[in-house]
């Protein structure tokens, strides 16, 4: 007996009625009922999501911007959701008609914009009252759980669309601020280079200042020490004053007779110059009466002479001798003298006579101005008195401007010192100012200052500054693509499962005969693969032409799913013939493990650690792998060790079916009456 005997007889006895018929061809549309139409039912569910109606409440009353622009962000964004279509749209205008319509199953959801909408996206242009502006979503499970998901991502949509729009206005608002901030900054430079010149002035002019002020304060110095000669100056004029006045008391007292004794002493003196003048009458007749004398002796002893010379009694020479021994020796002595002593007293008494008279004179002057002296007298005594009580006022007086005098040299030091520091604080400010105008200007050259078009571009990066550029290596076309794998491999399993329903994993007649053991398994298990090859082709035909599913390698995908569904029945038909029925519940359980841990809907990775062991050891997932690259167009090498997997797992089957010939070739009891049957 060859193994396709075995196979054929079998199948033979599965098609020998119509109900066998039909059971087979029921047999092999059951993964049509896991693969096909599931996947028909979730194609491309969000590509109907307009047939889903949804509410949309505007109460957003608008605002005004700074610009004077008006702001009605709430209906363009009601808008924007009933052009796009993306859900039937229904504009409702209450809120409590719009949450009763959730309520009611009348609208998947709603979508409520607030009255402040507007305003509240307006508000970041004052910092200080920025509010971010909201939007209320009300959903209800009860109308579809995956319906908050879906809605999530509309709101978020919605969000990004409006903050990117919103955005951009406010960073063209940002950008035109820093245009305004760069001119004003310009404006600020050249105003502290102003400044800066100003503040350069200044330091001259305090320079100058402080030249001024040590001068002043030398002057101030000087000042107090002319000031302090002045008081004791001024307190010895007092004193010397009044000394003054106390002598001049003592003159006015002791001149008072002056007038008299002056008119006395001028009729005296007038008295004594014509005494005078009569005594030098006296002389003058007396001197001329010696000198007559003088001459007669002379002319007597002349005549004596010549008669003596006549005489004879002498001769001429000895007269000649004579005379001029006369003339030497003063013949009369006595009378010489007298003239010249009378000649001499006549000059010094006309000299007495002369000066008397100008005495005489000088005391009449005098004792006409004596009245007057003695009238000045008494008014120097009382000008004197008003000195000294001037003097004493001054005295007072520069005391009082010796302490101003002080007090002047003490604000002129604080002033020198004042100025000084006035002087390093106008250095100081000039260099600042100057470097204020340098970072002022540097600054201004760091601040933007954009135009429109660079404000455009600028503002819309900044409001959506990332830009996700996806490349997807492998990607799934719609949604009903990206759940095939899953459930074409899910299908195939239950369709495997679903065999072992109808059919025998091991015939009796040829556990009797004396076939070999592998034979008997390898026939047993040839018409489960028959029946599954049949599903597979049947569901992948279904899948690629009915439903459009288009892989980017269809034949390898083809082929992975015969290979798939070969191994399936394999290991399935290998533990149900091992274990009996009871097989058939571990095959419902591995079932359900794979289910959790292939990874069909979310990645495997997120699932509890103890099922990451039974990913890996278990076939499906790994087949569910290798389905998504050949289906979109992902890298093939993984799928060597898959393929080699499979024929592992097929391997094994086989096995365990080998195993359970052997075990049944012997019977016993329990064979013929098994604790459970199917």
């Amino acid at each position: 007996m060859t193994v396709f005997r075995l196979a054929l007889s079998e199948l033979k006895r599965m098609t020998g009625g119509i109900l066998p018929k039909l059971t087979i061809v029921a047999l092999v549309m059951v993964p049509l009922l896991y693969g096909a139409v599931y996947l028909y039912a979730n194609w491309d569910p969000y590509g109907n999501l307009d047939q889903l109606k949804a509410a949309v409440v505007v109460q957003d009353e608008g605002a005004t911007t700074k610009d004077g622009k008006e702001l009605t962000a709430g209906q363009d964004v009601a808008d924007s959701l009933v052009e796009g279509r993306k859900f039937d749209w229904q504009l409702v205008n209450t809120v409590e008609e719009a949450q009763s319509g959730v309520r009611s199953g009348e609208f998947a959801f709603a979508l409520t914009i607030p009255k402040d909408f507007s305003a509240n996206l307006a508000s970041p242009e004052n910092f200080d009252s920025a509010t971010q502006a909201m939007m209320s979503v009300t959903t209800n499970d009860a109308n579809n759980y995956l319906l908050t998901s879906i809605v999530d991502k509309v709101a978020t949509q919605v969000h990004d669309s409006v903050a990117q729009q919103v955005g951009e206005q406010t960073a063209n608002s940002l950008l035109t601020g820093y245009g305004t901030i760069h001119a004003q900054l310009v404006k600020a430079a050249d105003g502290a280079k102003q400044l800066a010149d100003g503040a350069a002035t200044l330091d001259t002019g305090v320079g100058t200042l402080k030249t001024g002020s040590s001068d002043l304060l030398k002057g101030a110095d000087s000042l107090v020490a002319g000031q302090t000669q002045l008081v004791t100056g001024a307190k010895k004029l007092q004193v010397g004053a009044v000394a003054l006045e106390k002598g001049l008391g003592q003159l006015e007292t002791q001149t008072a007779t002056l007038p008299d004794d002056t008119k006395a002493l001028s009729d005296g003196a007038a008295a004594v110059a014509a005494g005078n003048a009569t005594l030098n009458t006296k002389v003058q007749n007396a001197a001329g009466t010696a000198g007559k004398l003088d001459g007669a002796v002379t002319a007597a002893i002349n005549d004596k002479l010549a008669q003596l010379v006549n005489d004879g009694v002498i001769s001429a020479e000895q007269s000649t001798k004579i005379t001029d021994s006369l003339k030497a020796t003063a013949a009369s002595p006595s009378i010489t003298e007298l003239k010249d002593q009378l000649a001499a007293d006549a000059a010094d008494i006309q000299k007495l006579a002369t000066g008397s008279a100008d005495v005489a004179a000088g005391a009449s002057k005098l004792a006409a101005a004596t009245p007057n002296l003695t009238a000045a007298i008494s008014q120097a005594k009382s000008g004197s008195s008003e000195l000294a009580t001037g003097a004493g006022t001054l005295a007072d007086g520069q005391s009082t401007a010796l302490d101003g005098a002080t007090q002047l040299a003490a604000g002129a030091t604080k002033l020198d010192t004042g100025v000084a520091d006035l002087k390093a604080g106008s250095s100081k400010l000039s260099t600042g100012a100057s470097e204020l105008a340098t970072q002022l200007r540097n600054g201004a050259g760091s601040v933007p200052d954009p135009n429109d078009k660079e404000k455009q571009n600028a503002a819309g990066v900044i409001a959506d500054p990332i830009r996700v550029d996806s490349v997807s290596q492998a990607q799934a076309s719609n949604y009903g693509s990206g759940l095939a794998p899953f459930f074409l491999v899910l299908a195939l399993w239950i369709g495997a499962f679903m065999l072992v329903q109808a059919m025998r994993p091991l015939t009796v007649r040829a556990l009797a005969s004396n076939a070999p053991a592998w034979k008997i398994a390898l026939g047993g298990w040839l018409p489960f693969a028959a029946v599954s090859t049949a599903q597979a082709l049947l569901l992948y035909a279904v899948v690629k032409f009915g439903l459009g599913l288009e892989p980017s390698h269809p034949w390898l995908t083809l082929g992975l799913l015969l290979l798939a569904s070969l191994a399936f029945t394999a290991l399935i038909q290998g533990i149900v013939a091992l274990m009996g029925t009871p097989g058939k519940f571990v095959v419902l359980i591995l079932l359900v493990l794979q289910l959790v841990s292939s990874g069909g809907t979310f990645p495997w990775q997120t699932t509890p650690e103890p099922l990451h062991i039974m990913h890996q050891i278990l076939p499906m997932g790994h087949v569910v792998e290798g389905m998504r690259h050949l289906i979109y167009g992902a890298d093939l090498a993984p799928l060597l060790p898959i393929v080699l997997g499979l024929l592992g797992y097929m391997v094994l089957g086989l096995l365990l079916a080998w195993a359970a010939v052997n075990k049944k070739k012997t019977w016993t009891l329990k064979t013929l009456m098994p604790e459970i049957e199917a």
